[in-house]
């Protein structure tokens, strides 16, 4: 029998996951379905039971959902529990394990695809909300040196307290960037949907920096200023969504697929 799988959201029908996991199952000869599932706002809990009892083997969680599927998960990765939320639900018989696979699948674009290794480096990482508590542990255990920005300063002195175990994250408000540089900057705000810039001083990149982006499918405003000021290398983050597809379908089946041919195949026009 096909085993199936989905993905939660709303919106959902913009959603690229269907014909990624389609590819990595194409290519990894894996007998699965795979489809986008619209949740109503107040009834993630709801679809999570149904998908369940319908047989359903496991499932990725998109926005709005996230907090909703770490408190659904019965047994968490260190990474969703670091993260206080959950992109990947797997079902089996009497558990419901939930981890959180973007910040590895930043990581490894970073490292793997943009041939960018991080280690040792001055990483500037921009925003406190769900997209940054999800990419901070896989950062600190690449080796960097972690430095967080954000409009509200206490939401980013939260976030430094919250990972004070696993190692000193430096916290600004974009007034505290001024002099200082960096040899990676990651946007994980929302700034590019309502095509804003966030508040960077103009010499915030270092020699040979890399800026990344975590939306894809547009320049957005951080990218361009990226271009316009040096930064050696600029990327979105269509390699970040496959990368972290690419984990969720390993915990799910056992198999890594090859991201390389995947992500190529969204580039093209």
């Amino acid at each position: 029998m096909t085993d199936k799988y989905a993905v939660i959201g709303n919106p959902i029908a913009h959603s690229k996951s269907p014909q990624i996991h389609a590819m990595f199952a194409q290519q990894t000869g894996q007998d699965i379905s795979y489809e986008a599932i619209l949740s109503p706002p107040d009834g993630f809990a709801a679809t999570v039971e149904r998908l369940r009892k319908e047989g359903y083997k496991g499932c990725s969680i998109t926005v709005p959902f996230k907090f909703g599927a770490f408190l659904a998960a019965t047994r968490l990765s260190e990474c969703a529990q670091a993260a206080k939320a959950v992109n990947t639900l797997k079902f089996d018989d009497h558990t419901v394990f939930g981890d959180n696979t973007d910040g590895v699948g930043l990581v490894r674009d970073i490292e793997n695809n943009l041939g960018f290794p991080l280690k040792g480096l001055r990483v500037l990482l921009m925003g406190a909300g769900g997209a940054t508590y999800g990419t901070v542990l896989p950062l600190l255990d690449a080796g960097v040196e972690l430095n967080v920005v954000n409009r509200t300063l206490d939401k980013a002195q939260q976030l430094g307290k919250a990972f004070t175990a696993r190692g000193r994250i430096a916290v600004f408000g974009y007034t505290g960037l001024d002099g200082k540089t960096f040899d990676c900057v990651i946007n994980a705000t929302s700034s590019g949907l309502s095509g804003e810039m966030p508040p960077l001083p103009r010499d915030i990149f270092a020699p040979g920096a890399l800026a990344y982006d975590m939306m894809y499918g547009r320049e957005t405003p951080f990218m361009k200023f990226a271009r316009e000021q040096g930064a050696a290398i600029v990327s979105d983050g269509l390699g970040m969504l496959v990368e972290q597809a690419a984990e969720s379908f390993y915990i799910w089946r056992g198999v890594r697929p090859d991201t390389a041919p995947v992500i190529a195949a969204l580039r093209l026009p």
